[in-house]
């Protein structure tokens, strides 16, 4: 699957893409690591955003927290 900055995303095709569970999806947007908004019942998240997840260069601050939700797994 190939990812685009401007494309959003459903939660489905967001965790396929991060390779991670519903649960940890879940827990990402709760906990400000990943922005994602609720339309109808479903999250969408902006392309963007995964890719800021996934970069090398992420702020200090979220990446402390995206580590501390990994280390729970």
């Amino acid at each position: 699957m190939q990812l685009n900055e401007s494309e959003i995303y459903t939660s489905e095709e967001a965790q396929k893409l991060l390779k991670i569970s519903d649960s940890t999806f879940r827990r990402l947007i709760k906990r400000g690591v990943l922005r994602a908004a609720k339309i109808g019942g479903q999250y969408r998240v902006l392309g963007r955003h995964i890719l800021l997840l996934l970069s090398p260069d992420l702020p200090q601050k979220v990446r402390k927290a995206y580590e501390k939700v990994v280390e729970k797994l």
